[in-house]
């Protein structure tokens, strides 16, 4: 098989390894698409994320689709050449966490593209057959690549809870952005604002149902949010972008006793909080890690409306271009949305 290893910061090289045979219980799938997320970008410029730094040679890449090759011993179900979708999640199932139903916080987790599990930027994989998932038929492999951003941007909704008529800013349009205002406008919430500095992303947000973009580089979206609402404030305010001092954006925007999730991963190690902000207003903070079973939904909502989402993906490169893959989304040039990685 053929991988794509991440050597050293902005260094990819494509190596062939040897490939066994899928073990009792797992599959084997070619990797068709694997769209490129925001925390490898992370790992690939700055050699880490947060508290995670790189360990060096590793493989990203964790929003995958692909087709079955080959079955292991005891499984069912699936034959050689099944389109699916390939999740990037192994839980123990036995601890605390995992019983009472937070997988996605089990103490013995595994996810393929830290530096511990390598990742699916490459041509063929063996994963736990609890993993697979039918793509539907009326969605590409690179539209399978969008469940695993749909399911965290589903995800942070349980704890936005949104209701009809709400008020919601969303800070950053990147694809788990843009996937969290098509979410929101679903839910049926009042007025939507997005906050993002790139134009062509501002307008993929108003196409997918936010009712106002505006350019943080040109105006106070605090001060403007703030205004359009009688100083009241939003209801909820989710940060997808956790840069350029968006968490603390969400505290002052959202109202007295409002909600603030926060989907988006900083680089920085910590972050100050406004803490007396937080306190006078009496705000309910949210952290999302990653998803928690939501991909089947996220997969209905894909199939249901596919010409809605398909805009987000402008991009198909092949593995052999990773690396202009990356370097293209360092400054979101030729209007990126999601990019995805074909590695077979």
């Amino acid at each position: 098989m053929i991988t794509a290893q991440l050597a050293g910061q902005r260094q990819f090289r494509l190596l062939e390894e040897p490939l066994r045979d899928p073990a009792p219980g797992e599959i084997q799938v070619r990797v068709k698409a694997v769209g490129i997320c925001g925390s490898d970008l992370h790992y690939y410029f700055e050699g880490g994320i947060g508290d995670t730094p790189c360990v060096y040679p590793m493989v990203l890449g964790h929003e995958p689709a692909g087709e079955v090759l080959k079955l292991g011993a005891g499984v069912g179900g699936w034959s050689p050449g099944d389109r699916a979708v390939l999740e990037p999640a192994v839980y123990c199932y036995h601890c605390e966490h995992c019983l009472t139903g937070h997988h996605n916080v089990c103490a013995h987790l595994r996810f393929f593209s830290t530096p511990s599990d390598p990742g699916f930027f490459r041509d063929v994989m063996n994963l736990p057959a609890a993993n697979v998932l039918p793509l539907p038929r009326n969605l590409s492999f690179d539209q399978g690549a969008l469940a695993e951003p749909m399911a965290i941007a589903l995800h942070s909704m349980k704890f936005a809870q949104p209701s009809p008529g709400d008020t919601v800013v969303v800070f950053g349009a990147g694809p788990i952005g843009l996937l969290t205002v098509a979410v929101l406008r679903l839910s049926g919430v009042g007025r939507l604002w997005v906050v993002e500095p790139l134009a062509h992303r501002r307008e993929m947000a108003l196409k997918l149902g936010a009712d106002v973009a505006l350019d943080p580089h040109s105006l106070d979206a605090v001060k403007q949010i703030k205004a359009d609402t009688g100083q009241r404030g939003v209801d909820i305010a989710i940060d997808c972008a956790a840069k350029e001092g968006t968490m603390n954006l969400c505290v002052r925007v959202a109202r007295n006793a409002g909600r603030v999730v926060y989907t988006g991963i900083p680089a920085e190690m910590t972050v100050p909080l406004e803490f007396h902000d937080v306190r006078r207003k009496e705000l309910i903070l949210y952290t999302v890690r990653r998803s928690n079973h939501e991909t089947d939904m996220a997969l209905k909502l894909l199939s249901d409306a596919p010409g809605k989402f398909a805009p987000l993906l402008t991009h198909t490169m092949p593995m052999e271009r990773i690396s202009a893959a990356f370097d293209m989304l360092e400054g979101y040039g030729d209007g990126a949305g999601k990019v995805t990685i074909a590695p077979a």
